[in-house]
């Protein structure tokens, strides 16, 4: 049995598909590094973003549902305590504002906002009142007294 003659068109289309091919392997060798680069600046602005908008829906929505308890801003509301205090921020982690909001809390006035508690706000809202609280965080009077509910006239 004889070897079967070289395909020279068969070569070349070989030969340039392998070269596409290291072409291609090249690229994304260039490519990952600078998206490594690039990607961690990119995440960090969608998420400076995302608290921003999230701080401005927050802020709406504390002003409907909860400044007349706790008083415009969070301070020194006449049925809740001031939530825009140095000594309260700095206590209370993002997730503890969470579930407080969420759930309320018990044996006082601080019913549950929470949609799966009754109440008419999404995950998401509340979120946005914990983010717009934490915005506040940067220039909180400081206020050890912060749990004292301020009464008008007083």
């Amino acid at each position: 049995m004889g070897e079967r003659p070289v395909d020279q068109e068969l070569e070349q289309s070989t030969v340039r598909w392998m070269q596409a091919g290291l072409a291609l392997m090249v690229v994304l060798v260039l490519a990952f590094p600078a998206y490594r680069l690039l990607e961690p600046t990119n995440r960090e602005e969608a998420r400076d973003l995302l608290t921003e908008e999230l701080a401005v829906q927050g802020e709406e929505l504390f002003a409907g549902q909860c400044a007349s308890c706790h008083g415009e801003k969070g301070l020194n509301g006449p049925i809740g305590p001031s939530l825009n205090s140095k000594q309260f921020l700095e206590a209370a982690t993002d997730s503890q504002i969470i579930s407080l909001v969420s759930v309320g809390v018990p044996g006082s006035q601080m019913g549950a906002y929470s949609i799966d508690f009754g109440g008419p706000l999404t995950l998401e809202q509340i979120t946005g009142i914990a983010t717009y609280l934490r915005s506040l965080e940067k220039d909180a009077p400081d206020n050890p007294d912060w749990r004292a509910v301020v009464t008008p006239g007083s």
